[in-house]
């Protein structure tokens, strides 16, 4: 059973929610990234909060910027650390503690939660990356690799200053093909139904500028035409290591994210352990969600 509700936060922000399970069990939040939201989320939320799979108590916000979450137009409002800051003040309204049993988060989603684990690693207790790179091989990436950096250059586009209203007409038209492009529909994996995509159209038509600003703000992104690789940060391993189990779930069919971006992973995550899928894009938690459910179980269940 979904509940819904609208959290605010000490920083000023306001997250609307989606949760299952009771207040009070062991915590486990669910980041989803873009062009998504909290919806994503719901069957895995259901599924954790039955007694047979653990019975936690699982909260997955819209992020900063979605549906109805707080949308502050100032691009700055979206740097890292302000994310991150928002998902810890919400785990401090569900855990007297501040933590987390497991941290499950896919695309820009994990972005914030490798940047929640390198800086409080004590908070959670194991953690779940699906999709999503971690920031010290995806600079490597889009230094060195032509392939990575092509298949990034969506993100170019979506900076633009013009971007959401580009996106936005003649029914989200620029949108679909994300989904479409790696085989989602009725000709290939059948998860965008008319439902689903009505999901996304209330979703998007709350405004897309928040999203938008995502991909503004960071430095991570492939130098445009006349541009330098010097632009892209290269932060120090401290910035980057990640002291706590970890799971990575990867798609290989993602034709944004290369299957190079697992390569050298251990270096900085030293208690890792990745489960690579075939036949299945960067949309495996619409596409499987029950395999999905299945592996994090498994590994939650592990010592």
């Amino acid at each position: 059973m979904i509940e819904t509700f609208q959290r605010s936060l000490p920083n000023g922000t306001t997250l609307s929610c989606r949760a299952s399970g009771k207040p009070g069990q062991p915590l486990t939040v669910f980041l989803h990234g873009f062009p998504e939201a909290a919806f994503i989320w719901d069957e895995l939320l259901d599924y954790f909060a039955d007694p047979a799979h653990g019975g936690y108590r699982c909260v997955a916000p819209n992020l900063r910027g979605f549906e109805k979450s707080s949308a502050p137009t100032e691009v700055a409002e979206y740097k890292a650390h302000l994310m991150v800051q928002d998902v810890q003040q919400l785990v401090a309204t569900e855990s007297a503690a501040g933590k987390m049993a497991a941290l499950v988060a896919h695309d820009w989603g994990g972005a914030f939660a490798w940047g929640y684990a390198n800086a409080f690693p004590a908070q959670i207790g194991k953690l779940v990356i699906i999709n999503s790179p971690h920031p010290g091989t995806f600079t490597r990436e889009l230094r060195n690799s032509a392939a990575q950096q092509q298949a990034s250059a969506y993100m170019n586009f979506l900076a633009r200053p013009d971007a959401e209203a580009l996106l936005a007409a003649d029914d989200f038209k620029r949108m679909w093909p994300f989904f479409t492009l790696m085989k989602a529909g009725p000709d290939g994996f059948g998860w965008l139904t008319e439902e689903v995509k009505q999901q996304y159209r209330e979703v998007w038509g709350a405004g897309l500028t928040g999203a938008c600003n995502l991909y503004r703000v960071t430095p991570m992104k492939p130098p445009l035409p006349g541009q330098t690789i010097d632009g892209i940060p290269v932060l120090p391993h401290e910035r980057l290591t990640v002291n706590v189990p970890t799971f990575v779930f990867w798609a290989l069919d993602d034709a944004a994210l290369l299957p190079g971006l697992l390569e050298g992973l251990d270096e900085y995550v030293p208690k890792l352990e990745v489960k690579k899928v075939p036949n299945a894009t960067h949309w495996i938690v619409h596409e499987q969600p029950q395999l999905v459910a299945r592996e994090i179980e498994a590994f939650l269940k592990r010592n």
